[in-house]
């Protein structure tokens, strides 16, 4: 049954920049990079290309020993220029010189009549080799799903409110068939729901209007209630032993393609957003794009930060990096490497802070947008207490709790406290509003990896 969850607690973070609603014309990326970084739990990546092999869109260039069935693909066609490597010969990218026509590996194609007789294992096959598995996140630890496995139950958060998210209704127009067989596949893998969760403040997108066998869930309040974590709290939390499956929409869109049209098609729109982009707005491109043709000529300033993804989960990318694997969007921000004298205690109304007693004013101005630098105004240091972290985040775990548990490496506190319940992306506003500075994005993956691993 369909629920509306209203949520209070949480944090919006309205930044200068967002990006116009109209699609841009711009030449195509020369080069696409695959991130293996951009997946948890890849421990033994195995490369089945080198330098100088040419490729489709859909070939298969990546696997890992743990997993072998789980096949990642070239998203676009091309040579492979480049097998970039970082310390210990990690890997780190898989750069790809795309050829002007993308050209496909092709894959069985069925009709809509077709999917509704398709068994499992020939569902399996066809996502395992057809490189649309990755798109599955697991929950616990946010990792690929394992085919082996079947989850209680797969949510689908149908919109994003971190901060200048790009718009789903733009950048998943047109898709409504895709989106729906997608479900129609993903349905057949679990013997529980299939959760589609759209935003209740606003209009509902004609995409997931009308979807099928599914439960439309509405969530309303500030940020993360986009967050599918959250969301899977509120409707079907995650206990000891349990295992659910998350995709964004577009994931979905790409097994409906994938099966529909045979191909493995990377295509999608991407937002350039932030206040130091002269004309933030949206471009057509596909996976992994190098950022240079969307920032050339496009920039306020040069001292500036690019992350690929959104201001509070993305990474730092360079000038000439390329898109992470699941961001639909590039944020560029001010850089800021700048010292500020007594800048803790100067009162200012162009500040955005949670607490009351600095950025004074600011929340009276709930609509102002905030032009933000990468400044976090302070170094690490104790462990301040200070009872903050639970008034943003909507779900009935401890963060504070938690975080100690984790530094202490106390597996039975963290096992109380909630950790199979949270990713990275679950604390990010607790990082954010920190006073004691601490990555604590970084310090969940790293409790995580221990219960995972140890």
């Amino acid at each position: 049954m369909s629920k509306f969850i209203k949520l209070k607690k949480g944090f919006d973070i309205n930044l200068a920049g967002k990006a116009e609603k109209k699609i841009a014309e711009v030449g195509q990326p020369e080069t696409f990079a695959y991130k293996p970084a951009s997946f948890h739990g890849i421990l033994r990546p195995k490369l089945k290309v080198k330098e100088g092999d040419t490729v489709k869109a859909g070939t298969p260039i990546l696997f890992d020993k743990k997993n072998d069935k789980i096949l990642h693909v070239a998203p676009v066609s091309g040579e492979v220029v480049e097998i970039r490597r970082g310390a210990k010969r990690k890997l780190l990218e898989i750069v790809i010189l795309a050829d002007k026509e993308i050209e496909y590996e092709t894959f069985d194609k069925y009709t809509v009549s077709d999917i509704s007789g398709l068994s499992k294992e020939k569902i399996l096959e066809q996502m395992l080799t057809g490189g649309v598995w990755p798109s599955i996140v697991q929950r616990p630890y946010g990792i690929i799903a394992d085919p082996e496995e079947s989850p209680k139950a797969i949510f689908i958060s149908a919109f994003d409110s971190h901060p200048l998210a790009p718009d789903y209704d733009l950048i998943f127009k047109g898709q409504e068939n895709y989106f729906q067989a997608g479900v129609d596949i993903l349905k057949k893998l679990t013997t529980g729901a299939v959760h589609v969760n759209i935003n209740a403040n606003a209009e509902v997108s004609p995409i997931f209007a009308h979807v099928k066998n599914v439960e439309l869930n509405k969530f309303s309040g500030p940020h993360p209630a986009g967050n599918v974590g959250v969301q899977i709290h509120h409707l079907d939390p995650i206990n000891k032993g349990d295992i659910v499956w998350t995709l964004n929409p577009f994931g979905v869109i790409q097994i409906g393609k994938l099966f529909l049209e045979g191909k493995y098609d990377a295509s999608r729109i991407i937002a350039v957003a932030g206040s130091e982009v002269k004309n933030p707005q949206y471009y057509k491109t596909y996976t992994g794009a190098s950022i240079k043709k969307f920032i050339e000529g496009n920039l306020a300033n040069d001292h500036v930060r690019f992350v690929s993804g959104n201001a509070l989960t993305g990474h730092m990318i360079g000038s000439d990096g390329h898109l992470g694997f699941f961001d639909h969007m590039l944020t560029v921000l001010p850089e800021g490497d700048n010292y500020e004298l007594f800048g803790w205690i100067k009162p200012t109304t162009q500040k955005l802070s949670f607490q009351r007693a600095f950025g004074l004013f600011s929340f009276l101005f709930p609509n102002k947008e905030y032009k933000l630098d990468t400044n976090v105004k302070g170094e690490p240091r104790a462990f301040v207490q200070s009872g903050i972290f639970e008034k943003v985040t909507p779900m009935d775990i401890l963060p504070t709790y938690l975080f100690k548990a984790i530094l202490a490496e106390d597996f039975d506190d963290m096992e109380a406290l909630g950790i199979y319940e949270v990713v990275e992306e679950d604390v990010a506003l607790c990082e954010f509003i920190d006073v004691s500075k601490h990555d604590l994005q970084e310090i969940v993956r790293e409790g995580i990896d221990l219960m995972q691993y140890s």
